[in-house]
Protein backbone atom coordinates (compact mmCIF):
# COMPACT_ATOMS: atom_id res chain seq x y z
CA UNK A 1 0.00 0.00 0.00
CA UNK A 2 1.04 3.79 -0.84
CA UNK A 3 0.06 6.16 1.19
CA UNK A 4 0.45 9.43 -1.29
CA UNK A 5 0.21 13.18 1.03
CA UNK A 6 1.82 16.51 -1.12
CA UNK A 7 0.94 19.99 -1.75
CA UNK A 8 0.04 19.14 -5.35
CA UNK A 9 -4.21 20.23 -4.96
CA UNK A 10 -6.00 19.89 -7.76
CA UNK A 11 -3.39 19.39 -10.23
CA UNK A 12 -2.62 17.07 -12.84
CA UNK A 13 1.02 15.80 -11.10
CA UNK A 14 -1.36 13.75 -8.76
CA UNK A 15 -2.67 12.00 -11.62
CA UNK A 16 1.08 11.62 -13.25
CA UNK A 17 2.39 10.14 -9.72
CA UNK A 18 0.10 7.56 -9.96
CA UNK A 19 0.57 6.85 -13.47
CA UNK A 20 4.50 6.29 -12.58
CA UNK A 21 3.60 4.28 -9.75
CA UNK A 22 0.68 1.97 -11.99
CA UNK A 23 3.63 1.74 -14.63
CA UNK A 24 6.29 0.32 -12.42
CA UNK A 25 3.71 -2.00 -9.59
CA UNK A 26 0.49 -2.28 -11.18
CA UNK A 27 -0.63 -4.40 -7.79
CA UNK A 28 0.09 -1.39 -5.55
CA UNK A 29 -3.08 -0.25 -3.94
CA UNK A 30 -2.73 3.87 -3.88
CA UNK A 31 -4.55 5.83 -1.29
CA UNK A 32 -4.75 10.04 -1.12
CA UNK A 33 -4.51 11.35 2.55
CA UNK A 34 -4.11 14.57 1.50
CA UNK A 35 -3.23 16.98 -1.59
CA UNK A 36 -4.17 20.59 -0.06
CA UNK A 37 -1.19 20.78 2.14
CA UNK A 38 0.41 24.17 2.21
CA UNK A 39 3.46 24.11 4.28
CA UNK A 40 6.18 21.71 5.50
CA UNK A 41 4.98 22.05 8.99
CA UNK A 42 1.54 21.56 8.12
CA UNK A 43 2.70 18.03 6.17
CA UNK A 44 4.21 16.99 9.06
CA UNK A 45 1.66 17.65 10.86
CA UNK A 46 -1.17 15.82 9.26
CA UNK A 47 1.36 13.11 8.76
CA UNK A 48 2.29 12.53 12.40
CA UNK A 49 -1.66 12.61 13.80
CA UNK A 50 -2.61 9.83 10.26
CA UNK A 51 0.41 7.42 9.61
CA UNK A 52 -0.88 5.09 12.45
CA UNK A 53 -4.31 4.48 10.54
CA UNK A 54 -2.36 2.20 8.10
CA UNK A 55 -1.67 -1.21 8.23
CA UNK A 56 1.78 -2.28 8.46
CA UNK A 57 4.58 -1.85 5.66
CA UNK A 58 2.64 0.75 4.45
CA UNK A 59 4.82 3.32 2.07
CA UNK A 60 4.07 6.65 2.72
CA UNK A 61 5.16 8.79 -0.65
CA UNK A 62 5.14 12.92 0.24
CA UNK A 63 6.41 15.18 -1.49
CA UNK A 64 5.93 18.81 0.22
CA UNK A 65 9.03 19.99 -1.23
CA UNK A 66 8.85 23.82 -1.78
CA UNK A 67 13.34 23.35 -2.12
CA UNK A 68 12.89 21.37 -4.73
CA UNK A 69 15.91 21.35 -7.14
CA UNK A 70 18.60 22.43 -4.30
CA UNK A 71 20.63 20.90 -2.15
CA UNK A 72 18.69 19.07 -0.10
CA UNK A 73 18.32 15.32 -0.22
CA UNK A 74 15.61 13.18 -1.56
CA UNK A 75 15.04 9.82 1.11
CA UNK A 76 13.99 6.85 2.58
CA UNK A 77 13.17 6.82 5.90
CA UNK A 78 12.38 2.94 7.50
CA UNK A 79 11.04 2.77 10.85
CA UNK A 80 9.66 0.24 13.04
CA UNK A 81 6.12 -0.71 11.38
CA UNK A 82 6.48 2.15 8.19
CA UNK A 83 8.32 3.40 5.34
CA UNK A 84 8.23 7.28 4.83
CA UNK A 85 9.81 8.56 1.51
CA UNK A 86 10.42 12.53 0.87
CA UNK A 87 12.85 15.40 0.68
CA UNK A 88 14.91 15.41 3.37
CA UNK A 89 13.36 18.92 4.56
CA UNK A 90 11.78 17.58 7.90
CA UNK A 91 8.19 16.61 6.86
CA UNK A 92 9.31 13.15 7.82
CA UNK A 93 10.96 13.81 10.96
CA UNK A 94 7.94 13.85 13.38
CA UNK A 95 6.58 10.66 12.01
CA UNK A 96 9.57 8.85 11.99
CA UNK A 97 11.21 9.78 15.36
CA UNK A 98 7.68 8.96 16.95
CA UNK A 99 7.70 5.19 15.56
CA UNK A 100 11.55 4.77 16.10
CA UNK A 101 13.88 5.34 13.04
CA UNK A 102 15.68 2.27 11.75
CA UNK A 103 17.67 3.08 8.76
CA UNK A 104 18.00 6.48 6.91
CA UNK A 105 19.05 6.32 3.11
CA UNK A 106 19.42 8.89 0.78
CA UNK A 107 17.98 7.55 -2.95
CA UNK A 108 20.21 7.97 -5.96
CA UNK A 109 19.52 8.38 -9.48
CA UNK A 110 21.46 8.05 -12.97
CA UNK A 111 18.44 8.77 -14.68
CA UNK A 112 17.49 12.71 -16.15
CA UNK A 113 15.79 14.28 -13.12
CA UNK A 114 13.43 17.42 -13.85
CA UNK A 115 14.41 20.20 -11.50
CA UNK A 116 11.01 20.79 -10.31
CA UNK A 117 9.13 17.40 -10.07
CA UNK A 118 10.73 14.94 -8.23
CA UNK A 119 7.79 13.17 -6.70
CA UNK A 120 7.28 12.05 -10.69
CA UNK A 121 11.32 11.10 -11.33
CA UNK A 122 12.16 10.54 -8.35
CA UNK A 123 9.55 9.51 -5.14
CA UNK A 124 7.15 7.94 -7.08
CA UNK A 125 9.07 5.35 -8.46
CA UNK A 126 10.95 4.59 -5.45
CA UNK A 127 7.87 4.04 -3.82
CA UNK A 128 6.68 2.11 -6.62
CA UNK A 129 9.98 -0.21 -6.52
CA UNK A 130 10.05 -0.99 -2.41
CA UNK A 131 5.82 -1.32 -2.72
CA UNK A 132 6.38 -4.04 -4.64
CA UNK A 133 9.56 -5.66 -2.90
CA UNK A 134 12.19 -4.59 -5.36
CA UNK A 135 15.12 -2.66 -4.26
CA UNK A 136 15.99 0.79 -5.26
CA UNK A 137 19.43 2.47 -5.32
CA UNK A 138 20.55 4.33 -2.01
CA UNK A 139 22.83 5.06 0.19
CA UNK A 140 23.30 5.22 4.28
CA UNK A 141 23.10 8.47 5.80
CA UNK A 142 23.46 9.54 9.54
CA UNK A 143 20.71 11.73 10.09
CA UNK A 144 17.71 13.69 8.43
CA UNK A 145 16.80 16.91 8.90
CA UNK A 146 14.47 17.72 12.10
CA UNK A 147 11.47 20.12 12.29
CA UNK A 148 9.65 20.68 15.71
CA UNK A 149 7.12 22.63 16.40
CA UNK A 150 6.81 25.67 18.89
CA UNK A 151 5.04 24.45 22.82
CA UNK A 152 6.25 26.44 25.02
CA UNK A 153 4.12 26.02 28.43
CA UNK A 154 0.80 28.03 27.01
CA UNK A 155 2.56 29.13 23.76
CA UNK A 156 2.12 26.98 20.69
CA UNK A 157 1.34 27.61 17.26
CA UNK A 158 -1.73 26.64 14.44
CA UNK A 159 -0.09 23.68 12.79
CA UNK A 160 -3.06 23.11 11.20
CA UNK A 161 -6.31 24.52 9.33
CA UNK A 162 -8.77 21.77 8.16
CA UNK A 163 -10.94 21.77 5.32
CA UNK A 164 -13.95 23.21 7.52
CA UNK A 165 -12.22 26.52 8.61
CA UNK A 166 -11.08 24.66 12.12
CA UNK A 167 -8.16 26.42 13.35
CA UNK A 168 -6.03 23.38 14.99
CA UNK A 169 -3.45 24.12 17.33
CA UNK A 170 -0.62 21.93 19.43
CA UNK A 171 -1.71 23.01 22.50
CA UNK A 172 -3.57 20.80 24.46
CA UNK A 173 -6.72 20.96 26.81
CA UNK A 174 -6.14 21.29 30.44
CA UNK A 175 -9.51 20.65 31.94
CA UNK A 176 -10.71 24.29 32.01
CA UNK A 177 -14.14 25.65 30.84
CA UNK A 178 -13.14 28.49 29.01
CA UNK A 179 -9.78 30.07 27.85
CA UNK A 180 -7.97 33.09 26.98
CA UNK A 181 -6.63 32.82 23.37
CA UNK A 182 -3.88 35.37 22.02
CA UNK A 183 -2.26 35.29 18.40
CA UNK A 184 -1.20 38.64 17.08
CA UNK A 185 -3.79 40.90 17.03
CA UNK A 186 -6.66 38.72 17.94
CA UNK A 187 -7.47 38.85 21.56
CA UNK A 188 -10.84 36.88 22.97
CA UNK A 189 -11.85 35.33 25.63
CA UNK A 190 -13.43 31.82 24.57
CA UNK A 191 -15.76 28.72 25.95
CA UNK A 192 -14.84 25.52 26.19
CA UNK A 193 -17.29 22.72 24.46
CA UNK A 194 -16.74 19.45 24.26
CA UNK A 195 -18.92 18.69 21.53
CA UNK A 196 -20.45 20.79 18.70
CA UNK A 197 -23.92 20.08 19.37
CA UNK A 198 -23.07 22.19 22.47
CA UNK A 199 -21.65 25.57 20.97
CA UNK A 200 -24.98 28.25 19.51
CA UNK A 201 -25.15 28.93 16.08
CA UNK A 202 -22.36 31.25 14.31
CA UNK A 203 -20.49 31.21 18.31
CA UNK A 204 -16.62 30.82 17.79
CA UNK A 205 -15.12 28.39 20.87
CA UNK A 206 -12.99 25.77 21.88
CA UNK A 207 -13.03 22.17 21.40
CA UNK A 208 -10.52 19.13 21.72
CA UNK A 209 -9.66 17.79 18.56
CA UNK A 210 -9.30 14.27 17.17
CA UNK A 211 -5.95 15.16 17.51
CA UNK A 212 -6.50 15.76 21.11
CA UNK A 213 -4.96 19.49 21.15
CA UNK A 214 -7.12 22.63 20.93
CA UNK A 215 -8.88 24.14 18.00
CA UNK A 216 -11.04 27.42 17.33
CA UNK A 217 -14.29 26.36 15.44
CA UNK A 218 -17.07 28.43 14.83
CA UNK A 219 -20.69 26.29 14.55
CA UNK A 220 -22.36 26.99 11.01
CA UNK A 221 -18.81 29.18 9.87
CA UNK A 222 -15.07 28.98 8.31
CA UNK A 223 -13.29 30.04 11.66
CA UNK A 224 -10.26 30.96 9.66
CA UNK A 225 -11.75 33.34 7.21
CA UNK A 226 -13.67 34.91 10.59
CA UNK A 227 -11.00 35.20 12.72
CA UNK A 228 -8.00 35.63 9.94
CA UNK A 229 -5.81 33.78 11.93
CA UNK A 230 -2.98 32.00 9.48
CA UNK A 231 -1.16 28.33 9.80
CA UNK A 232 1.85 28.79 11.24
CA UNK A 233 1.16 31.47 13.82
CA UNK A 234 1.87 32.03 17.08
CA UNK A 235 -0.95 31.16 19.79
CA UNK A 236 -1.47 31.35 23.12
CA UNK A 237 -4.29 29.82 24.43
CA UNK A 238 -4.28 30.07 28.86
Amino acid sequence: MIVLLTDFSQSEYVGIMKGVIARISPKSQIIDLSHQIKTVKQGAWVLLQSYKSFPENTVFLCVVDPGVGSGRKPIIVKTKDYTFIGPDNGLLWKATSENLISDIREILSNKAISSTFHGRDVFAPCAARLDSGEKTESKTIKDIVKLDFKLDDRTGEIVHIDSFGNIITNLPHIGAESYFVSSGKFNEHLLFHKTYAEAKENELFLIEGSSKTLELSIKGKDASKVTKLNLGAEIDIR
